[in-house]
């Protein structure tokens, strides 16, 4: 430890400071207004007294803190956390385990003051504090667990004796703080610098978490705090940014959760503790940012999971922060909506916020992200919903994506999005043109519901390709978004659009693309269903079934085409590799056009018994009118 400590003083030392124009020149300016007392790291006493008296008074109090308090008692009964790395790469599992644990222990402790909580979460901090290392070659270990032991230093502070504290401290130190140092200065081995000044989820968690731990120990080290907090400062608007103009994520919404959740993090524990958080929650876009995984999410609460996600709901509990940050009250009512038995929900949850009026318009458009959403209705589970993407296949966790859509109607999603696949598999993240990330169906373009032109072994859309929304329109009676797809297939397309629209009085779904090629092509048009797929006889029509409901597409043009089912594995030319997901019960809509120099395709989604009859199946020039 001692060693480490040297080493972390030495670079602090002989480094000097970094500039930056909202943060001051010097640690003790930095510091100015370090709030005394504890706790003082995202919630105060007050806070904690609140919950208290609100579980007496409020049900979703009540009823979440009686969750939370039988989860405390679970914990009790079992056994501190231990040093594994089950893949040989990753100590999350554990860092995110303790963080937990000390987040729910500390947070009982603080509103009850029942010491058995205290105590057991001391127990957790101890263990870990002797681990050998929070494995700095996965940083986000690190960041999680440095978050964990500020939380627990600030959190147990007057439960814990001085010896206990020093414990802490050091581990913080040692462990956290000492890493980051030498990650900033570029001096850690085996490549552990390239997180800390990323544009993506990395960058929020490792420096939110490092951060954090520097607010937790400032009174005892402020000059070490002050350095790592001008770091820090300095790095996170490299992420931020790209929140700008409208909020969105280009990482999906999973990501989403996980980046603002240490986002909020730290910037709530710049402001309990010194009172302002350096103009960081002003960065364009944040303020909207809460309304990010409102849009996102359908009717029957699946996420419009584009990149590396899942499809479940974003009910995260920094949701409550930024309604009341931002006030946002239809934010707050989307998260109410779950009860979530969270101490940092219960910490931010804002009574009033929910019973403000408010309301949302029923399609978006996000753009840099280049989302569009679409509903029909707010809070009806039967409401039609699309969205679809265009974006930047460059992104952090994306997948070969561009022109992909999800579609919800009758209480089902019809129309998925398969999601990630097996993180540890070979090369997974390994992107860019030549990256064998692209070999795996679920992240190429056939595993998508999307365009797949001329397949083969080579990336089935540009690694580097971007694609803008062209135009976006909402409408009491119907809305549409047009993007430019041309990039994706750059060498082989002149021209290729994509419109998708909620029309014919927002009952049905258009998807119209416009391809026009260099020479005659293979064409494929695949869209993803766990539903049960019956054809018409002239396969021109094809109903969905599922859970005793039936939903149709109509194949409008081109004249002679039909639809197809395919399982949801390679096309024949395409990569197999052993590891591929096998993606059991799914499978996919298709449509094959050979030969193909230019041509539309025009695909209706509408309820099976509904008479379908809409000018959106017009060319896509035409749909402005």
């Amino acid at each position: 430890m001692a060693k480490h400590l040297f080493l972390l003083l030495t670079v602090f030392l002989l480094s000097g400071y970094l500039g930056m124009a909202q943060i001051p020149a010097t640690g003790d300016s930095l510091l100015k207004g370090l709030r005394s007392g504890h706790p003082r790291l995202l919630a105060t006493q007050e806070d904690f007294s609140r919950v208290a008296a609100e579980r007496n008074t409020d049900p979703y109090v009540k009823s979440a803190f009686q969750q939370l308090y039988r989860e405390g008692e679970e914990i009790l009964n079992a056994a501190p956390s231990r040093y594994v790395i089950p893949d040989g790469l990753r100590l999350l599992a554990t860092s995110r385990r303790v963080a937990d644990r000390v987040s729910t222990l500390g947070f009982l402790y603080r509103v009850t003051g029942e010491k058995r909580f205290a105590k057991r979460a001391w127990e957790e901090l101890e263990a870990a504090s002797r681990f050998p290392d929070w494995n700095p070659k996965h940083f986000l270990d690190v960041g999680e667990m440095t978050f964990a032991f500020a939380l627990g230093y600030d959190w147990l502070f007057d439960y814990c004796n001085a010896e206990q504290q020093q414990v802490i401290r050091s581990a913080i130190m040692d462990k956290g703080l000492s890493r980051a140092l030498l990650a900033y200065e570029g001096l850690a081995t085996h490549d552990k610098s390239w997180w800390t000044d990323v544009p993506h989820n990395w960058n929020q968690v490792c420096n939110g978490g490092i951060g954090t731990g520097a607010l937790a120990i400032a009174d005892e080290e402020p000059a070490l705090a002050a350095f790592i907090l001008k770091n820090v400062l300095q790095r996170l608007p490299l992420a931020m940014k790209h929140f700008a103009p409208d909020g969105a994520w280009n990482e999906g919404p999973g990501y989403w959760s996980y980046a603002t959740r240490y986002n909020v993090f730290i910037i709530s524990s710049l402001e309990s503790r010194l009172g302002h958080d350096f103009g960081l929650s002003e960065m364009e876009g944040f303020s909207k940012t809460g309304l990010f995984p409102l849009y996102l999410n359908s009717p029957v609460n699946k996420s419009f999971n584009y990149a590396d996600g899942g499809d479940g709901p974003i009910a995260a509990a920094q949701l409550f922060w930024f309604a009341k940050r931002f006030r946002l009250p239809e934010v707050a009512r989307y998260l109410y909506r779950f009860k979530p038995a969270d101490p940092f929900a219960l910490l931010w949850y804002d009574a009033d916020l929910i019973k403000s009026s408010g309301k949302l318009a029923p399609d978006s458009y996000f753009r840099m992200a280049e989302v569009v959403t679409m509903r029909s209705r707010w809070d009806d589970s039967l409401a039609t919903y699309v969205a679809f993407k265009a974006g930047d296949n460059k992104a952090n966790h994306s997948h070969l994506d561009l022109g992909s859509f999800v579609l919800d109607a009758l209480g089902e999603r019809w129309i998925m999005d398969l999601g990630a696949d097996n993180y540890n598999i070979p090369a997974y993240f390994s992107s860019g043109r030549k990256g064998k990330r692209w070999v795996y169906y679920r992240t190429r373009a056939e595993g998508h519901n999307t365009l797949v032109v001329q397949p083969g072994a080579e990336p089935d859309q540009d690694p580097e390709a971007e694609a803008k929304v062209t135009q976006f329109s909402s409408r009491p009676e119907a809305a549409y978004g047009i993007t430019d797809l041309t990039a994706a297939y750059a060498g082989r397309a002149s021209s290729v659009k994509r419109g998708i629209a909620l029309a014919d009085h927002r009952r049905a779904v258009v998807v119209e693309d416009e391809l026009a090629f260099t020479r005659p092509e293979e064409v494929y048009w695949f869209a993803h269903t766990r539903a049960e797929i019956t054809l018409s006889a002239d396969k021109r029509t094809a109903v969905l079934s599922r859970q005793g409901k039936k939903y149709a597409a109509t194949l409008v043009y081109p004249a002679g085409a039909v639809f197809g089912i395919m399982p949801a594995v390679p096309l024949p030319s395409s990569p197999h590799p052993a590891e591929n997901n096998p993606n059991r019960g799914l499978r996919k809509l298709s449509i094959h056009l050979s030969g193909v120099k230019q041509t539309r395709i025009v695909v209706i989604f509408h309820p099976a018994d509904l008479h379908v009859s809409t000018g959106f199946s017009r060319p896509l020039e035409d749909w402005k009118r």
